[in-house]
Order: C-alpha cells, then sequence, then structure tokens
C-alpha cells in the first residue's frame, strides 16, 4: 500500500498541550474508523510550527479526505517513493 507524508502547518503546534495533542488524536483515529480500515496512520512529527503525519492509504484522496473530514489542515501530500536508512548503505 502506498505510503504519503502529510505536511500540517498549524502555527505553534510544539506548544499544544499533551491534552490537546491527545485531542487532536482521538479526532483523527475517530475519522479513520469512519473512513474504514484501508486508510492507517502511522505517526506524526510534531515541531514548531508543523505537524508532519505519515499515513498508509491507497490513495491522496482517501489521505485529502480524512484532513477535510477531521477538520485538519493538509498543505503538502506526497507519495513515499522510497525508505532509505544507515542500512541502506551496507
Amino acid at each position: 500500500m502506498p505510503k504519503y507524508v502529510i505536511e500540517r502547518e498549524i502555527p505553534g503546534a510544539g506548544k499544544l498541550t499533551t491534552s490537546e495533542l491527545q485531542g487532536i488524536s482521538a479526532k483523527s483515529c475517530g475519522v479513520l474508523r469512519e473512513l474504514g480500515p484501508s486508510i492507517q496512520w502511522v505517526h506524526s512529527y510534531v515541531t514548531d510550527d508543523k505537524i508532519y503525519c505519515v499515513y498508509n492509504a491507497p490513495n491522496e484522496a482517501l489521505v485529502r479526505e480524512h484532513a477535510r473530514q477531521g477538520g485538519f489542515p493538509a498543505n503538502k501530500v506526497s507519495e513515499v517513493k522510497s525508505v532509505i536508512d544507515p542500512t541502506t548503505a551496507e
């Protein structure tokens, strides 16, 4: 299944409280349950003003539908073409 990285511009994201992050996570999981098992949230990285999310989904349209239903920005959606890490050099 294709993997996507979603860039969400959220000013002050790095200052969100644990409670606020839990609320965002709960909302995301609720939308995912409604959309069905073909879309999966892998994890997210919170930075100062953005959240980068990694999702498995059959297509970009479903990733964008999740964002629309959840009320989350999806400023950029990029399909992952390859994954590399230090073991790639071996």
